[in-house]
């Protein structure tokens, strides 16, 4: 049996970005512009930098279900989870990584802390805050 050879035509884009680094790309689009195929592969390490903090801070290792529902649920979720972390962790402007933020709300998510103030706060002055806030709601009142 004889191997048919196929031939490719190929197009390098070379991009510049505003900070002066250059880029090569290699596509076999020739309709759309260097401009919009620089921008999709900028949009799409975007993408790969979002997953990956997904799957590093999140349960993504396995999936609850096996059905397409399923998984796409369980991304949402995950997606959600990791908005609601990154909106709390600009809110509170501290310098802590989102993982660290992350796993300061898994272990405190069933407590009655309020992690905003945890973030804020540096570990002496939450033990302070800790103990002038006795007004905090209790699920077991005395």
């Amino acid at each position: 049996m004889k191997k048919e050879l196929i031939t490719l035509v190929l197009r390098q884009i070379c991009y510049q970005d505003e900070k002066g680094r250059q880029y090569v790309f290699i596509c076999n689009n020739f309709i759309i512009t260097a401009e919009e195929i620089a921008l999709i592969y900028k949009k799409r390490w975007g993408i790969e930098l979002l997953f990956k903090k997904m799957k590093q801070n999140f349960q993504l290792h396995y999936f609850y279900g096996e059905n397409e529902n399923a998984i796409r649920t369980q991304v949402w979720c995950t997606l959600i989870a990791q908005l609601l972390l990154t909106v709390l962790q600009k809110k509170s402007a501290v310098k802590k990584a989102f993982s660290t933020v992350a796993t300061l709300v898994r272990i405190h998510l069933v407590s009655m802390l309020d992690v905003y103030d945890l973030l804020k706060n540096t570990s002496r002055s939450w033990v302070k805050a800790k103990a002038n806030n006795s007004a905090q709601p209790s699920l077991f009142p005395k």
